[in-house]
């Protein structure tokens, strides 16, 4: 599938590898590309033959954020619902991972933020410098970036606008693998074809439990029980356990 400045694939089975592809903007978003993404997301979601999905960006760029002449433009970025790229606030149900080169700054390091795994390029560069243009990280980076590093790093970097490195993000636990350059996205692939052999149903309530973490534990504990009451419920479930019996790769429905 190919729409406005995006491209989707499926390099692998279970796996969308959605790219953003506006080199000559540094896949900059504007209003149209935004809504691409969703796009794409929502066929993500609805499509039980996929199981992962792996956001990238074209022409050694992630994303450089908002696209500020469409902006100056009157073309706003985001999705009525989903938010900055049709992603930010509402992710989709299934794991999405970004594979970043270059440089993810502003909106593009929120979109990165809003995905569940990073794989990095070493040379890739992150920040959140609103603060340097009279605004603020709106599109969920304040939020999202003290779970993901350090509260004290987070508002450091928030504050300052300071840029930092792939590699000060993986000590931080914000990348999970660092690659070299040119090599992220197919790094990402590898691990999203990992985590596509699982159950499909069962990626999807981690992830919602994983979201539930926060939560106070006895709320927490119950959205836990309430899936995995669910989950046992499933053909999936007796097809993973006859499988382990019977020493096999299990034949996921979906259902």
């Amino acid at each position: 599938m190919e729409s406005t400045g995006v491209r989707t694939e499926r390099p692998s089975d279970g796996v969308l590898l959605i790219t953003l592809d506006r080199p000559e903007r540094r896949n900059a978003l504007d209003g149209a590309t935004s809504r691409s993404i969703a796009a794409a997301l929502d066929a993500l979601d609805a499509d039980p033959s996929l199981a992962v999905g792996v956001l990238t960006g074209a022409g050694g760029t992630f994303c450089s954020g908002m696209d500020l002449r469409a902006f100056l433009d009157g073309d706003a970025p985001e999705v009525p619902g989903r938010g900055f790229g049709g992603l930010t606030q509402a992710p989709p149900a299934k794991p999405l991972i970004a594979a970043v080169e270059g440089f993810a700054l502003a909106g593009g390091c929120e979109l990165v933020l809003a995905c569940d795994l990073v794989v990095a390029a070493s040379d890739a560069v992150f920040g959140l410098p609103e603060v340097g243009l009279g605004l603020i990280a709106g599109s969920g980076g304040l939020l999202r970036l003290p779970h993901r590093v350090p509260r004290s790093v987070a508002t450091e970097l928030t504050l300052t606008g300071d840029r930092f490195g792939a590699a000060d993000a993986h000590r931080w636990g914000l990348v999970n693998r660092l690659v070299d350059p040119g090599t992220a996205a197919a790094a990402a692939v590898d691990l999203a074809t990992r985590i596509a052999r699982n159950a499909p149903l069962a990626l999807a309530a981690t992830k919602r439990v994983l979201a539930a973490a926060d939560l106070p534990v006895a709320e927490a504990w119950d959205r836990q029980e309430s899936e995995l009451a669910a989950i046992k419920a499933t053909e999936d479930a007796r097809e993973g356990a006859r499988a382990f019996a019977e020493k096999r790769t299990p034949r996921w429905s979906g259902r």
